[in-house]
């Protein structure tokens, strides 16, 4: 293995790791919910703490890992990660389970802008760097396969804690290849942290976020999530002035001006949006109303991950020949169309002649739509200022991921309740029937002793389900028609308009 190969694995298996352990949480959702009596809402928690801390940390660690250095940036987060990994492993509260989380995702901050940051120095050749990217694109689209596996058999064989304690040694292990084959690089003229940026970017999408998810508990209308609402958009307001205002921005809102940077940021944050709020929902459909184990729903999901592994290579080499425009306005037109197709689904349908299906198309389009926009965005800023360009991609998919677990969780949450409510309204006493709407593994252990709940629970997790699903698919169409409107049209031309603007910007 050459040095570069030996670098690509390196920073490849640094991204899986991060994203094993998403979906091998995901995957131990159901499992959470029986054993530390967790309701939807806290479920949404432990996924959502870990991609919050990312999405609101990664853009400073970008900065941070360019200044003082990628090598140490790398081991720094995955040591980090591996240790809180341990931890979480240990804990038997889903309070402690969720702080564990946060300091996950905060440990994954650093690592994944580093990652590509990593790949852009060391591949500066346009075709080079695609393939590469493609690769990793692949390796996060692995992490999505390996994590349901892998959690699932874990499952059948241990209690929930295994699943954390798995990325221990995956960490050790990316830290050596780290330590023998990452080069040291740096750019010593990155300025001092924005703190005020950063505060202020981490309020606006903590407060969001807290408002989609609470939602469900105070009511979309009640004066605590509208306050909530108005608050997020003062602050992030406020995060646009403090950036325009600062002598060194943590983000350069004026690169959202490139209209190839704005809408790639669009294209992968919908993309994100799209995949975990799928996961989310299809881990507990698969256990809770088909009976399947944790390894046979880690199985079932393999379909989606082996298409966008495929598809993120093949993205890679068609951006290139074709546009960007074509190929990602083209993925987000099938991801919308597979969600709504998924809407359309009940309880009883054939895994094997619909959901695989729809899975291939979903995964196919995730693969065409992420890796010719994380090449769009990464072709704004130079090779020195990597890290910038790295954490704004990664950002954008972290602020997707965290709004469709939010968004669309809270949404079926919302609809399972008030459907499971109508359904059983006098047939339960008000406690059993409020944590029944609270909790979808509450009402799956109540089912085994009070007949017609089964049915109840079905009719009403398939409506939060279908909405959810519909919504999603909504939003992907409604990204392509941008897409096709807004990104380059042609083949790339490397110093085309939009590019030299920006870096007359950013003064590339």
């Amino acid at each position: 293995m050459n040095r570069k190969a030996a670098l690509l694995a390196t920073v490849c298996l640094a991204a899986l790791t991060i994203n094993l352990d998403t979906t091998i949480v995901n995957v131990a959702l159901p499992s959470l919910a029986r054993e530390l009596d967790a309701g939807t809402r806290d479920l949404l928690w432990v996924v959502d703490g870990y991609n919050l801390a990312f999405a609101a940390l990664v853009l400073a660690m970008g900065s941070l890992s360019d200044r003082f250095g990628r090598r140490p940036a790398l081991v720094v987060g995955l040591a980090a990660f591996a240790t809180s990994s341990g931890l979480a492993a240990l804990v038997d509260s889903v309070e402690a389970l969720i702080a564990l989380r946060v300091v996950m995702g905060m440990s994954a901050a650093l690592i994944f802008p580093t990652t590509l940051s990593v790949i852009a120095n060391a591949f500066t050749e346009r075709r080079e760097r695609a393939t590469a990217l493609g690769i990793w694109g692949a390796a996060v689209g692995m992490g999505v396969a390996l994590g349901p596996i892998s959690g699932g058999f874990l499952l059948e064989h241990f209690t929930w804690h295994s699943v954390f304690w798995a990325l221990v040694p995956v960490g050790v292990i990316a830290i050596a290849m780290t330590l023998a084959f990452v080069p040291e690089s740096r750019d010593p003229s990155v300025p001092p942290l924005d703190l005020l940026g950063l505060a202020t970017s981490v309020a606006a999408l903590g407060s969001l976020t807290w408002t989609i998810i609470e939602a469900p508990e105070h009511g979309w209308a009640s004066v605590t999530t509208v306050t909530g609402f108005v608050v997020a958009g003062l602050l992030a307001l406020v995060f646009v002035a403090v950036e325009r205002a600062a002598e060194h921005p943590m983000l350069d809102v004026t690169l959202f001006l490139d209209r190839r940077f704005s809408a790639a940021c669009a294209s992968v944050t919908i993309a994100f949006f799209a995949l975990f709020g799928f996961i989310f929902l299809i881990t507990q459909f698969f256990q809770f109303l088909r009976d399947y184990s944790a390894l046979g729903t880690g199985v079932r999901i393999l379909p989606v991950a082996i298409s966008i592994a495929v598809a993120s290579v093949a993205g890679g080499q068609l951006a290139p020949r074709v546009g960007t425009k074509a190929v990602v306005g083209t993925g987000l037109a099938l991801l919308g169309t597979a969600f709504l197709w998924i809407s359309t689904l009940d309880v009883d349908v054939s895994y094997a002649t619909t959901i695989v299906p729809q899975m291939v198309m979903m995964g196919l389009a995730l693969g065409l739509i992420t890796t010719p926009a994380t090449e769009s965005i990464m072709q704004v800023l130079p090779p020195a200022r990597a890290g910038v360009g790295s954490a704004v991609n990664d950002a954008t998919r972290e602020l997707g991921g965290t709004l469709g677990v939010a968004v669309v969780g809270s949404l079926f949450s919302s609809l399972y309740g008030a459907k499971l409510v109508e359904l059983l309204q006098g047939r339960l006493d008000p406690a059993t029937l409020e944590s029944a709407r609270g909790s979808v593994g509450f009402t799956d252990a109540l089912a085994t002793q009070v007949p017609g709940v089964a049915r109840a629970m079905e009719v009403a997790f398939m409506d939060g389900l279908s909405r959810g699903c519909l919504v999603i698919g909504l939003m992907c169409l409604a990204g392509s028609v941008l897409a096709w409107a807004v990104l380059p049209g042609t083949r790339y031309d490397p110093l085309g308009e939009s590019e030299l603007a920006v870096r007359e910007v950013v003064g590339g």
